[in-house]
């Protein structure tokens, strides 16, 4: 018998552990945590409840897809037959090349998500063939902050948070102690029981939230509000940073008069907080050098008041002179590494086809015209952001393009490791499109709701049997990961080599396809910064060594320093170039009428909601079909204060029925929790279906049952906030009833 000890990496969620796997005569048996590689922490792994579906999904034969699937009877039938991959990849790029003949290539769409996808192989495929509709929740979903840093720095930045420096750490909209679980959370978690000092921005007392020294909790799509008002606290102590914000920041009169329009009274109303919680958070945060400051997707999905938000957020950093310093940010450098933006090939989409994306010409930043402008900014130190990323079409788009053939018809689209069904706003929309469309392709693990929709199902190639790869969005200089353990068994397929295989095909040539296999094409990402695969699998993390205070090198043409990538060579408080674009020059805040005020709360029954909560050991829509997943958190939960649900004649455990004010005939089921959550509102939990249920229409395994997204709407409105595009996922005026 044969055994051997191989490098690998989980890929049950996005933090990717090193793990060793134990290989038998070529099947895995065992899988160690591996403390040697990055993320260096076994213990991390070893309280996860998600690893050990490597090995018992590995050789799965009843739950995970192994095989090419091609659709039997009408779509939505929930029925399949197995073909070989010649048969299901030709017909694929048959009908292709019919809607392409037919539409042009931008009818094509393409979603992509889950940590088993590798990002950049259908960015290329797109570009290729012509079509600029990449479609992705990017715009509630990081690419806000990646934007917004990068108008005002002049790149991104990630958060250099230190134990050991940082004096204090605000976290605002991210839960990391429920939706990471890593090594992070732990550092954060002995900070706290070691004295650190730590801020929490959440609607509702976390679990992240109560580890906090100060919990703030604004009404849903007031966070804007709330971060002026510390930057007024700030200003009127004389806490800001004097000489850097005189050498370095511009803006900074009208950024003050901006944080002043409204007292702090009147914050506090707004808000829900008292005055005295907003005095001490700003103290915290000011006196307390180097501090850190991280946003997530909380605050990245509240409409017209997600750009002014990030905004104000990365002028709080610059006023206190918390930016480029070690225990408070650091400011990326460009990948040394293939960055995406090559690996993506976006410079192959031609003129044509960028005018035909669907956010054109009307979506500022997020589209190809604002990219581009973009990148006339960053370039002056050669940073060039990744396009497809931010650039992608915006979902309600491209369904209402599917379903209304304007402003022309998209009638096909690639699912890549994405599940829009659950994991979209607006599900009754999303499911109208895929009913239309000419051709549907999956590339999946299992059957979710969105693969039962589609004509075609390939089985992806999943954790340890395809290589690992984390490459930070492609706007920093620094990657990890590491090889796959095994071949894939069945006939599993990385997704790379599937869409190689499809774009061939297609008529793309081999030279924009160089590498066979991902393994290879990883070779080839990592070797500009002159490390070898082999070695990569040693260490597990490649890139340049961190530094700190870039804007102060010298630049050798002019004898002065370099500065920030913007217009005025400043970290702009105050933003002309934004101004160009239709939005402030400092940013503004936007009340949504019942959204953002309490009158929905006088209507008997009512409530607002917010939607993005996460639940352990889940991720996202992934791994409802785990029985012991299952019994630990059997049914989704909303969350409400003991006097919220007493209003509404709601007790613990009560099943309820909630809806949308404005469309109460569309009701999901889930279960009532007390927490403690500002008064009025309720936090329903995402991603839920049932994969137990039947297959196929009408229910799509439980999908139209307790999907929060059936309640939710991409409805965008460019007028007050024209940057990104993003809609509302946290403040829903809606009903909750008890079912009977």
């Amino acid at each position: 018998m044969a055994i051997e000890i191989r490098k690998t990496n989980c890929h049950y969620c996005g933090y990717l552990c090193a793990f060793d796997a134990t290989v038998e005569d070529g099947s895995v048996t065992e899988l160690t945590p591996d403390p040697t590689r990055y993320p260096y922490d076994a213990s991390t792994s070893k309280r996860c409840r998600r690893w050990k579906l490597n090995l018992s999904k590995l050789y799965d034969e009843d739950v995970r897809v192994n095989y090419p699937m091609r659709r039997v009877g009408e779509r939505g039938s929930g029925k399949f037959e197995r073909v070989s991959w010649d048969t299901a990849l030709d017909e694929i790029s048959a009908k292709l090349k019919q809607l392409v003949d037919e539409y042009g290539p931008w009818t094509l769409a393409s979603a992509i998500g889950g940590p088993h996808a590798v990002y950049w192989p259908l960015h290329r495929f797109m570009n290729l063939l012509g079509s600029p509709n990449n479609m992705g929740i990017g715009p509630i979903c990081w690419n806000p902050r990646i934007w917004m840093d990068t108008m005002t720095y002049g790149w991104s930045i990630e958060v250099n948070f230190d134990p050991s420096l940082t004096g204090c750490l605000i976290l605002w909209g991210t839960n990391p102690a429920e939706s990471d679980n890593s090594l992070f959370w732990r550092t954060i978690s002995q900070y706290v029981k070691g004295g650190g000092n730590l801020i929490v921005v959440d609607t509702r007392l976390s679990v992240t939230a109560a580890h906090a020294t100060v919990w703030l909790h604004p009404y849903p799509g007031t966070d804007t509000v709330l971060a002026y008002a510390l930057a007024r606290v700030i200003i009127d102590n004389g806490w800001i940073d004097e000489e850097f914000v005189r050498d370095w920041c511009s803006g900074f009169e009208e950024f003050s008069a901006a944080a002043h329009e409204r007292s702090l009274e009147e914050a506090s109303e707004i808000t829900h907080i008292a005055v005295d919680d907003i005095v001490e958070a700003a103290r915290l945060f000011a006196t307390n050098p180097p501090a850190g400051l991280l946003s997530g997707r909380g605050v990245d999905q509240i409409g017209p008041n997600t750009a002014p938000l990030h905004r104000v957020l990365a002028s709080l950093r610059a006023i206190t002179g918390n930016v480029d310093v070690p225990g408070a940010c650091r400011l990326n450098t460009a990948p040394s590494f293939l960055s995406e933006l090559e690996l993506e090939g976006s410079d192959r989409l031609s003129g044509e086809s960028r005018a035909h994306g669907l956010n054109e010409p009307d979506c500022g930043l997020q589209s190809w015209a604002g990219w581009e402008r973009a990148c006339k900014l960053t370039g002056k130190l050669d940073r060039y952001l990744p396009a497809r990323y931010l650039t992608s079409a915006l979902p309600v788009r491209v369904w209402k393009a599917a379903v209304t053939d304007e402003p022309y018809r998209i009638s096909a689209i690639i699912c890549d490791g994405a599940n829009p069904l659950v994991t979209y706003a607006d599900t009754k929309l999303v499911l109208e499109a895929f009913k239309r469309m000419d051709l549907v392709v999956v590339l999946e693990y299992l059957m979710s709701p969105t693969a039962q929709m589609a004509d075609y199902v390939l089985p992806a190639a999943g954790a340890i049997e395809r290589p690992a790869f984390q490459a930070m969005g492609g706007v920093e200089d620094f990657c990890y990961g590491g090889p796959r353990a095994v071949e894939p068994p069945f006939e599993r397929k990385e997704d790379y080599e599937i869409l190689r295989a499809l774009a061939l095909r297609m008529g793309q040539s081999e030279e924009d396809w160089p590498a066979k296999d991902l393994t290879e094409e990883l070779a080839r990402t990592i070797a500009p910064t002159g490390m070898s695969w082999e070695n990569f699998k040693i260490s597990g993390i490649a890139g340049g060594s961190p530094q700190f205070y870039k804007h102060l090198i010298t630049n050798p043409e002019t004898g002065e320093p370099q500065g920030f990538a913007t217009t005025s060579g400043k970290i702009e408080l105050g933003n002309s170039f934004l101004e160009s674009l239709g939005a402030g020059y400092v940013p503004g805040w936007f009340p949504v009428p019942g959204v953002h005020d309490d009158s929905v709360l006088e209507e008997e029954g009512c409530v607002t909601l917010i939607t993005g909560a996460r639940k352990q050991p889940y991720w996202a829509s992934s791994y409802f079909e785990v029985p012991s997943f299952r019994k630990a958190h059997p049914k989704p939960t909303v969350e409400m204060s003991a006097a919220t649900a007493a209003r509404l004649g709601l007790e613990e455990g009560d099943a309820c029925l909630i809806s949308r004010k404005d469309t109460p005939d569309i009701e999901i089921l889930q279960y009532v929790t007390i927490s403690d959550i500002v008064d009025g509102v309720a936090s329903a939990e995402y991603g839920w279906w049932y994969p137990e249920e039947e297959k196929g229409l009408p229910g799509l395994s439980g999908c139209f049952t307790s999907n929060v997204n059936l309640l939710t709407r991409g409805t965008v409105d460019m007028t007050p906030e024209p940057l990104i595009g993003t809609w509302i996922y946290n403040g829903i005026p809606c009903r909750i009833r008890r079912k009977d």
